[in-house]
């Protein structure tokens, strides 16, 4: 007897492997169209390089020529995508009058006993931290190391440690013949510093780059090993011994590993009056110190803000380094997450070799000032109105039709960071990046949103501005004067998670909270999820400002990518297919993956370029470009394009088979005789496209409570000439799991049929 188990599209895991009848239970690198499911298009990368750093932003836009570029936002770098190849136009350091911020005059030693270190001694505070990009040029080097001005002219050089406030160590390019005294000449330019690659709980100490740590603060090293107890390092209970005090307060506190150690006086390189493991800081269980080894880094940890403040470690997390990118025609406009904007004119001749900047030149090559439609640095016009962008903003957009710039979190005293209020909104004049001084005569302005404690992300919709805070949601809608903007509160309890993770299509807007998923389409619904227990029991919201989320207007997909628990970068990902929804999946179309090579960390759909471009992370791996010398820890980001082929094309040409599978729910062998088992004596796979190879697995079960079990013969293979399959299946319960495993290999199934027969009862 031939019976056809039939499927509903969409992963259930909200009910049980039996109880989720009619439905598949699990899926990786597997859609559904029309109601089938079968494996995701492949992708190939774009370049033979990869990018230094995780990428988590992508703007795709075009010049007044018909040139295309993508611009690309890492935790170091703002890259540009143009004609095959990349691009680095990160902004350097700079004052708000836009002036590049170099230290000249510095001077450079060689310490030939370690690997290629080099220290470089600037003739003021240089405010570097470990993990700082630098770039040297008009390169003098002192005589007798053996290497040449070359390997250091114009080259990029990875932070490797901050000893005192005015100096730091590079590795050079090679290895110096002997060690050399401080000498030479150079110039030194910073790079922008844009965020952490991971976000992390904000503890107070044992983590990188807390909120209130001072940048570039004083280091120095043990000398002798501290033990786990209440003593110093040189005999006595009160002192600890370092290589040099220079630089150190009077009285303060000190950070070795995790360890806190505060102290009353300093005598000659010895902190005097200190208490070990202090503001909790201790070894677990214990009031004594923690075991420090001889030479072990310690900083200077006074004036750190939350230092021993009882400060829950739910309510604080270090964002990662995030950009906001857009374009006001051809000028492309980006800020760093809670710092400042900077634009890049693609119009510009020469412009791949342009660094962004806070005073961008006009078309013809001048600068005309903050008055000009182009620079954005801080200061007066004529009228002594002040002018130019804010120096600390959460998220920048460009209003379309009216083209305003938006600021979302930013100052309310242009200029000054300290004011940054997270709740507060600001405008430009329509048609001008610079000019914020709301006057009668002009359309700036500025709103402050009251439901929510911070602005977490904000988009371009089809009608208008969509702008979410941790708890609500709102929306900006031009208005016209006297106002310019209207604001309406449109929701509530539907916060967002991570500044990308809310995406629009066709008038309706996807997003994903701390507690759910909802949509907007002119109502705020919540999104009903056949997935939605796994997810958030797996998911780290803590981590939310990584996740990303991507349209696939070609199979009408909306993709959540995000990391769980335990991860420290995105791992998993969960789709919504809003164009295959219907009456009989009350619980939506969703379905999940886990593949390491699918995972995403920003995503551009099929706009300015036919297909999806997206970067993937991996933070083993080291990138190529930009080249930095010294580089370490950063991790590699690659480019690629989708549903290209079957497979994943690396940036060397070589291939990565793309595997993929789908399982069923566990469908009863006997729904009318519940004493009896049946036996499964072959079954009729019938695949609707099938390219090499595919691999069937039966698997059956007693009781729905225990395990599968595979059957004796499973896998069977499936090539196209398969008509039917022999088996001996016999149990209660059963279901099917469709996989490939190969290169080149694609498929899309269609129905299920198996021939079942009596097989004695229960004993």
């Amino acid at each position: 007897m031939l019976t056809k188990i039939k499927f509903a599209p969409g992963i259930d895991k909200q009910d049980t492997s039996v109880g989720a009848e009619g439905r598949w239970v699990d899926s990786d690198n597997v859609r559904f169209r029309y109601g089938l499911p079968e494996k995701v298009g492949g992708w190939q990368s774009l370049l033979q390089d990869s990018i230094v750093g995780v990428a988590r932003k992508q703007h795709a836009f075009v010049d007044t020529s018909g040139n295309r570029y993508v611009a690309i936002g890492t935790d170091k770098f703002l890259l540009i995508y143009f004609e095959g190849q990349l691009f680095d136009v990160t902004p350097y350091r700079c004052n708000n009058t836009g002036t590049v911020d170099t230290l000249t005059s510095s001077t450079l030693s060689t310490d030939s006993t370690s690997v290629k270190t080099c220290t470089i001694t600037t003739t003021s505070d240089h405010e570097l931290a470990v993990g700082n990009i630098i770039e040297l040029s008009s390169v003098t080097l002192p005589s007798g190391t053996g290497l040449t001005a070359s390997d250091f002219e114009d080259k990029l050089f990875q932070v490797l440690s901050v000893p005192t406030p005015k100096t730091f160590t590079i590795n050079s390019l090679n290895q110096a013949s002997t060690a050399v005294s401080t000498g030479g000449t150079m110039t030194v330019k910073i790079y922008e510093t844009v965020g952490p690659a991971a976000q992390t709980y904000g503890y107070g100490y044992g983590v990188g780059n807390y909120g209130g740590t001072i940048t570039g603060a004083l280091q120095n090293d043990l000398d002798g090993a501290l033990a786990a107890d209440t003593n110093g390092n040189n005999g006595s209970a009160t002192q600890i011994r370092l290589t040099s005090t220079t630089g150190f307060p009077t009285a303060g506190t000190i950070a070795v590993e995790d360890e806190l150690i505060t102290y009353t006086n300093i005598a000659g390189v010895e902190l005097t009056g200190i208490t070990r493991g202090a503001k909790g800081t201790a070894t677990t269980g214990t009031s004594n110190g923690q075991a420090h080894s001889d030479g072990e880094t310690v900083t200077n940890a006074t004036d750190y803000a939350g230092w021993g403040e009882a400060v829950e470690a739910s309510t604080v997390t270090l964002e990662p380094g995030l950009w906001s990118l857009s374009n006001f025609g051809e000028l492309l406009v980006a800020t760093i997450a809670n710092g400042k904007t900077f634009t890049w004119n693609a119009g510009a001749a020469n412009n791949t070799t342009v660094h962004a900047s806070t005073s961008t030149p006009n078309t013809d090559g001048t600068l005309t000032g903050v008055n000009s439609p182009y620079a954005t640095m801080i200061g007066t016009n004529s009228a002594g109105d002040a002018v130019g962008n804010p120096t600390a903003t959460r998220i920048t957009l460009i209003s379309p039709t009216t083209r305003h710039v938006i600021h979302l979190g930013t100052e309310t005293t242009i200029g000054t960071p300290t004011t940054q209020d997270d709740m507060f909104i600001r405008f430009s004049e329509d048609e001008s990046i610079n000019k914020y001084t709301p006057q009668a005569t002009n359309t700036a302005g500025s709103q402050r949103l009251q439901d929510g404690t911070k602005i977490m992300g904000a988009l371009v919709a089809k009608e208008n501005i969509l702008i979410w805070t941790d708890n609500a949601l709102y929306t900006m809608k031009f208005v016209g004067a006297p106002f310019t903007f209207g604001f309406e509160q449109v929701g509530t309890n539907c916060g967002l998670i991570g500044k990308n993770a809310a995406i629009e299509i066709d008038g309706v807007a996807y997003w994903m909270g701390n507690n759910g998923f909802f949509s907007f389409d002119g109502t705020v619904n919540t999104l009903p999820c056949s997935v939605e227990d796994y997810i958030y029991d797996d998911a780290d919201t803590t981590k939310g400002q990584q996740v990303n989320a991507g349209i696939n207007n070609l199979f009408t997909e909306v993709v959540w990518w995000y990391p769980s628990a335990g991860s420290d970068f995105n791992n998993r990902y969960v789709v919504h297919n809003y164009g295959q929804d219907n009456a009989k999946l009350p619980m939506g179309n969703w379905y999940t993956g886990t593949n390491v090579n699918s995972i995403r960390t920003s995503w551009i759909d099929s706009l300015v370029y036919p297909k999806p471009y997206a970067t993937a992370f991996n933070n083993s791996n080291t990138g190529t470009f930009p080249s930095v010398i010294g580089e370490t820890g950063l991790g590699q980001t690659v480019l690629f394009e989708h549903e290209i082929g079957n497979d994943q094309v690396n940036p060397d040409g070589s291939i990565t088979a793309l595997t993929s599978f789908i399982k069923s729910f566990s469908f009863s062998l006997q729904p009318d005789q519940a004493e009896v088992f049946l036996a499964m004596r072959r079954f009729l796979p019938n695949f609707k496209v099938l390219t090499g190879n595919n691999q069937v697995t039966l698997a059956v079960k007693d009781f729905p409570a225990d395990d599968d079990v595979d059957t004796a013969l499973s896998p069977f293979t499936i090539t196209t000439s398969t008509t039917k399959v022999d088996t001996r299946a016999r149990g209660r319960y059963a279901n099917i799991k469709i996989e490939n495993t190969g290169v080149n290999e694609s498929w899309r199934f269609g129905t299920f049929q198996v021939d079942l027969q009596p097989d004695g009862r229960r004993g």
